[in-house]
């Protein structure tokens, strides 16, 4: 039996999805992980505990656990664990990513360095120092323009503002941010700094896909319907296939395997972001790692020729990182959405009604709500997490959106004022 070393620093669903997958495709998951504490062990296979902190130590932890038990593969889940995987592969022997190349994709400095290296369409950014004065900053921007820490995923961080007085106010609101103790213990240097940049108007798509040796191939493009303009880039609906007409979506994919080339991508998975408009297709952000959190329900893969025989995201990917040819594998005929539930305020969630009501929707394939009662509820930009999330499958696109937002408007969350804890002696 092969074995695939999944390195991730969450304890969550995209864990699970793999262990399912692996089951699949007959293979042993070796776990490395930061959270072991609080997976309860899942499928009892005393996953390696480590912890995320700098990557140097981590990838002699990592190599050590495998001395014995040597994977014929590692994955990384999730953007932190991505330079170890590089490195882990490196050090075994096993196809990857080049570690320069998995740092790039991280950093969106260094990644908009590349870009415009290989001549692809980037907005006018600049990098500032979150020590420095942000009122001197404010008069050095033009505007608008969007703040964004340089190692963030997940729009966290990240801020559109018009004029000097709203980039002090999110300067601020930003710096503040990033001295969050999540944040600070991973050590990275580069949360030290923001990169601000033009604003880029346009549609905005998701492209899912593998590198094989350098050679891209695109499982799906996401729409993303509603618009993200600021202030702040709350991503809600994931919609495939595109409507976008085929001469576009030939641009976005060759726009992303330009990208991916110019960081020094060279095999595994690939989440790319991108913006359309007038000018062309920008790349936003290319990442060494597959689509996050649940949203990989929303894509199911068929071998070319083998109807009916829809496969996860998860299991590709392991088949990919194990040898196998995917060459393959599309996406399913029918569309399909998913809603990642907003968080409409801060505050204590309690409960939700409307489920059953938002399950019997036509097209809906599932409501899954994520958040555990009493849970402290941070929108963006500071938070990072989804009160849960809506599938649905339709005969087009537009019936597949429709569903997840029929769906959605069934919900009714109960979310309470957050209380403040008493000081000592009140």
């Amino acid at each position: 039996m092969k074995r695939v070393l999944l390195l991730a620093t969450t304890t969550g669903y995209q864990i699970r999805s793999f262990g399912e997958a692996a089951q699949a495709v007959g293979a042993e998951l070796m776990l490395a992980t930061d959270r072991c504490d609080q997976l309860g062990d899942p499928w009892a296979d005393r996953a390696i505990p480590v912890r995320f902190l700098d990557n140097e130590g981590l990838m002699s932890v990592a190599i050590a656990a495998c001395v014995t038990q040597k994977p014929d593969a590692a994955l990384a889940v999730g953007d932190q664990p991505t330079l170890l995987a590089a490195r882990v592969n490196e050090a075994l022997g096993l196809p990857g990513n080049p570690p320069g190349a998995a740092a790039r994709s991280r950093n969106k400095l260094q990644a908009r360095d590349a870009f415009r290296s290989a001549g692809l369409l980037t907005p006018a950014y600049q990098v500032f120092s979150l020590s420095d004065n942000s009122a001197l900053l404010a008069g050095q921007t033009i505007y608008p323009a969007v703040l964004k820490p340089l190692a963030l995923s997940g729009s966290r961080g990240v801020m559109r503002v018009n004029d000097p007085t709203e980039f002090v106010a999110a300067f601020e609101r930003l710096r503040a941010l990033m001295t969050a103790p999540d944040i600070r213990l991973e050590r990275d240097a580069a949360h030290d700094a923001a990169l601000v940049e033009s604003f880029v108007p346009g549609l905005e798509f998701a492209v899912e896909g593998v590198l094989t040796r350098e050679t891209f191939q695109p499982f799906a493009i996401f729409d993303k319907p509603d618009p993200l303009d600021g202030p702040f880039f709350e991503e809600t609906i994931y919609v495939t296939p595109s409507r976008q007409p085929a001469s576009v979506q030939e641009r976005i994919i060759a726009a992303v395997s330009r990208a991916a080339r110019a960081l020094g991508l060279h095999h595994g998975p690939v989440h790319a972001e991108c913006r359309v408009n007038q000018d062309g297709v920008y790349v936003l952000e290319v990442a060494a790692r597959p689509i996050g959190g649940l949203c990989a329900k929303s894509l199911r893969l068929e071998r070319h020729g083998h109807p009916g025989t829809a496969a996860s995201l998860e299991e590709v990917l392991l088949r990919h990182a194990l040898g196998e040819d995917v060459s393959g594998y599309q996406r399913e005929s029918r569309a399909s959405a998913v809603m990642m539930i907003p968080i409409p305020a801060r505050g204590v969630y309690r409960d939700v009604q409307g489920v059953a009501a938002a399950q019997a929707v036509t097209g809906v394939d599932e409501v899954r709500i994520t958040v555990k009662p009493d849970s402290l509820l941070i929108p963006l930009p500071e938070g990072r997490s989804y009160l849960g999330f809506i599938f649905a499958h339709g005969d087009t696109p537009s019936a597949a959106e429709r569903a997840v937002r029929e769906a959605h408007a069934q919900l009714r969350f109960l979310i309470v004022r957050e209380v403040p804890l008493a000081r000592s002696g009140e």
